[in-house]
């Protein structure tokens, strides 16, 4: 028969050894989200210099925009702003997945930490001052693979606290 204090010890150790795993998940796609806005965007400045590109019969056109204020293109001029909001989001998200087990939340919450991380690598190393986009539909703000991971990820987060809510 196990003591209390053993018990508790492997409770604890599972707990531990669940939570390296969602991080590792969240880490991943975040990662794979980075990798991927990041390479669209540098080949995007590359190819895109020469002026916009019709991609599909003028329902979407690939050109380059530096939105230098938060999500479509609001509050142009303070970029500092959107900087520290994004790094406490990351922070939140960090801290939030400590607690989180299942699965579909990671993946959720992996695409809004990656998509926040893409676009805080264009606010500090890249030099033109904000945020690269480059996909326009004409009826949407011009957007980046970033901006569609963090869009989807809360959708995602918004379906599943629904279901939870529901008892699903």
């Amino acid at each position: 028969m196990r003591s209390s204090a053993s018990t508790a010890s492997a409770a604890k150790n599972a707990a531990a050894s669940s939570s390296l795993r969602g991080y590792r998940l969240l880490g991943v796609v975040a990662a794979l989200v980075v990798a991927a806005d990041q390479v669209t965007k540098t080949v995007a400045l590359e190819t895109l210099s020469d002026g916009p590109v019709d991609v599909l019969w003028g329902a979407v056109t690939l050109r380059i925009t530096i939105n230098s204020g938060g999500a479509f293109g609001v509050f142009q001029g303070v970029p500092g702003f959107f900087l520290v909001a994004t790094v406490g989001i990351i922070a939140g998200i960090l801290l939030w997945a400590r607690h989180v087990d299942h699965r579909g939340w990671l993946l959720a919450l992996g695409l809004v930490l990656g998509g926040g991380v893409g676009n805080v690598v264009d606010r500090v190393l890249r030099d033109h001052g904000g945020v690269v986009d480059f996909v326009d539909l004409h009826w949407w703000p011009v957007f980046n693979v970033a901006d569609s991971c963090i869009v989807t990820g809360v959708g995602l987060l918004l379906l599943l606290g629904a279901r939870d809510d529901k008892g699903g």
